[in-house]
């Protein structure tokens, strides 16, 4: 099945950066919880994320990532996830997050 330049715009696929990281204890498959400033159009977002085996909490801190910020919420057992954080897969399956090059203003859509 194609996909249409429709079908892409639809998606609001933004940058933002992580202001916290946590493990996320409670979730059946290791992941973390993060809180992602997209600025001022869309504010602060959760995201539940299986990143656990690239980085360390601590680590994404101030980091730039890309997420999917329409789609609906998603209940992960206690948790609210919000936005759909963005990776593509290392040659083990793990997650390996997308981001900019450079530092871009929060809130940005990719087109």
């Amino acid at each position: 099945m194609s996909a249409t330049m429709e079908d892409f715009n639809r998606l609001e696929i933004r940058v933002g950066t992580v202001v916290e990281a946590s493990n996320f204890a409670e979730a059946r498959k290791p992941a973390l919880k993060l809180v992602i400033d997209f600025g001022p159009e869309v504010g602060r977002k959760c995201s539940s994320a299986q990143i656990t085996e690239h980085y360390p909490p601590d680590r994404l801190i101030g980091r730039q990532v890309c997420a999917i910020v329409n789609f609906p919420p998603r209940r992960i057992g206690p948790f609210l996830s919000e936005v759909l954080t963005l990776g593509l897969p290392d040659e083990d399956g793990a997650v390996v997050l997308i981001r900019p090059d450079f530092t871009v203003p929060d809130g940005g859509r990719l087109f």
